[in-house]
């Protein structure tokens, strides 16, 4: 088979292939580590390649798809890991020269143990930013990320390692983490889909210093890989408390169930946000077309303010916490927008982000009672597409900080929803566009399905 044909595969078609005989583990994960030789000079994706050791464990599926007894739902399919969660033998540095490389990495995070269990092929791990504090991917560790559809401008982040990856053929799905748009920025950006569970839905070890703002979640190209990856990540871990119980289906089993007639909302704005006319429109025409092919759309905007003031205490709060075990100098190493958040979060007193997690608490009854009325919400994932490379906020913006142009994305952080990113068009120049849909807290199987059914109507 031709490895282009090989790369341009979904998970599922890659499964599909091992069980006819059609394809090997062996062949696929060569595919992709090509692919990486080949393209990711250009677009800087990942931080670690271990082709060596991803080929061993390519043989070992290759000969369980050969003896009938395969480990999992995606054995044999190769994955990429953002250098965020703990991977044993690997070390993780996440986009930090203050962490030691040499210490012993014995230890997988919740997620890479699940995908290890279930037989899935680490090809290597993703670039972030510094501790992932970044809506953009670069770093004074790994440098900059670039995007696969246009190297000039940026991946998005902070997960954008992980969705350039996906987008330039470097293997068929990724992982990564959301604390106020890390996983549905970059999966704009570069045109695929990217999900954040509902809070606790995917165990994480160790614990974020971001709190109930963070998640770990599934990036891939289609719907489908999506769920079934959630499937595997979402079982239980007792490392972390706040996990939520084990679901009694399954996301793929329920991701095709009949969703017409359900009455969803749409908001082109949330109220307060500008947003690219192009990129609007784009987002209209594409939720048109899901209104017509049989799910009502409700144009409806949520009802609350911009909560920038609360999330950036929060998100500063989180960043100070964390850095202040790292190692005694690194206040002089990070990168100086990072060293600013810092300082800005020792700053805060305890009643500040008490009182900031209140705001983000009535966000939670405000959209609680907003579902109700509505099973889900559309709205663009973004309201600007992929902007210069190398640059924190768009170049001649005006503006300060990125959660000041990722205004679709951080509320729902702090409400702790589920929430998905899916391609539905691109810019004249293009440019990714994507659509949010976003759901009650546990409906994270009614997301998966509608974004499925959105993902047919518009293909």
């Amino acid at each position: 088979m031709n490895p282009t044909e090989i790369t341009s595969m979904t998970a599922v078609d890659l499964v599909t292939g091992y069980t006819s005989g059609a394809l090997s583990p062996v062949e696929a994960t060569q595919a992709v580590l090509d692919a990486i030789d080949t393209r990711d000079g250009d677009i800087n994706a990942f931080c670690l390649v271990d082709p060596e050791r991803a080929l061993a464990q390519a043989r070992l599926s290759q000969k369980r798809y050969q003896n009938g007894h395969v480990k999992g739902l995606l054995d044999g399919v190769p994955i990429s890991i953002k250098d965020i969660f703990l991977t044993k033998g690997w070390p993780t540095l996440r986009g930090s020269q203050c962490i030691d490389p040499n210490q012993e990495w014995t230890v997988d995070s919740p997620i890479s143990a699940r995908l290890r269990e279930d037989g899935m092929i680490f090809v290597g791990k993703t670039t972030t930013p510094e501790i992932a504090w970044k809506a953009t991917t670069d770093s004074p560790l790994t440098g900059i990320t670039r995007n696969p559809v246009d190297t000039t401008k940026t991946a998005g982040g902070s997960s954008g390692g992980s969705a350039a990856a996906v987008a330039a053929g470097l293997g068929p799905c990724s992982v990564g983490t959301d604390g106020g748009g890390s996983i549905r920025i970059p999966a704009s950006f570069c045109g695929i889909v990217g999900f954040k569970p509902t809070h606790g839905r995917v165990p994480m070890f160790p614990a974020s210093p971001f709190g109930p703002l963070a998640h770990g979640g599934p990036m891939a190209r289609t719907v489908e890989d999506t769920a079934l990856l959630l499937d595997i990540m979402s079982l239980p871990d007792y490392r972390d408390p706040t996990s939520l119980g084990p679901i009694f289906t399954t996301y793929r089993g329920q991701m095709n169930r009949d969703v017409r007639g359900l009455g969803v909302a749409y908001s082109k704005n949330l109220g307060y946000v500008q947003v690219d006319p192009e990129v609007g429109e784009i987002v209209d025409r594409a939720v048109r077309k899901i209104d017509e092919a049989g799910v009502p759309v409700t144009e409806a905007d949520p009802g609350f303010s911009d909560p920038l003031e609360a999330f950036e205490l929060l998100w500063a709060t989180g960043a100070a916490a964390l850095l202040a075990g790292f190692p005694e100098g690194s206040r002089e190493k990070v990168e100086a927008g990072l060293r600013q958040v810092w300082e800005k979060g020792d700053s805060h007193s305890a009643v500040e982000y008490l009182e900031a997690r209140a705001v983000a608490a009535q966000l939670g009854i405000t959209m609680g009672k907003f579902h109700t009325v509505h099973n889900l919400l559309l709205t663009p994932t973004m309201p600007i597409t992929a902007f210069e490379a190398g640059h924190d906020v768009p170049p001649e913006s005006g503006l300060q900080s990125w959660p000041q142009w990722t205004q679709f994305s951080y509320p729902f952080n702090m409400t702790q929803q589920p929430a998905i990113s899916i391609p539905v068009g691109t810019t004249r120049a293009g440019m990714p566009v994507g659509l949010q849909i976003v759901g009650p807290r546990h409906s994270d199987d009614l997301v998966l399905a509608v974004a499925r059914y959105a993902e047919h109507v518009l293909s």
